[in-house]
């Protein structure tokens, strides 16, 4: 299981990742481009975190770790199929790794071209 400091550290080493906490010490946003790839609430015996995802992500992942992978928790509906909410102590390491990995992508791939560019100059996508 990642420590949340681990988790953390998966995140920040994201090329052009922020971190912020724009509401309190919970939850710790990781963002890229401005937009939010990852939300980590640290609290002991609720250890959790929001990814973002693609519709068809978001299902296939529920439909595979129903033990650890819900919706969005705190999400309105309309955004509901573009978040997981994944606990990370219920959860195989690797998986949550390539769950990260993904949120990160998605949120690259909707920037504008410009500010992808400005990321990653040589178009070259991480």
């Amino acid at each position: 299981m990642l420590t949340p400091s681990a988790l953390e550290a998966c995140c920040a080493a994201k090329p052009g990742a922020v971190r912020q906490t724009p509401f309190g010490p919970a939850p710790v946003c990781y963002k890229v481009g401005g937009k939010v790839f990852a939300q980590i609430y640290p609290y002991a015996g609720d250890y959790k975190v929001t990814l973002k995802c693609s519709p068809d992500e978001s299902a296939l992942f529920r439909s595979l770790y129903p033990q650890a992978v819900v919706r969005g928790y705190h999400c309105p509906p309309v955004q509901q199929p573009y978040w997981n909410t994944v606990y990370v102590e219920r959860i195989n390491e690797g998986v949550l790794l390539d769950m990260i990995d993904i949120a990160y992508r998605r949120v690259i791939e909707k920037l504008p071209q410009k500010v992808r560019k400005s990321l990653f100059p040589e178009d070259v996508l991480p």
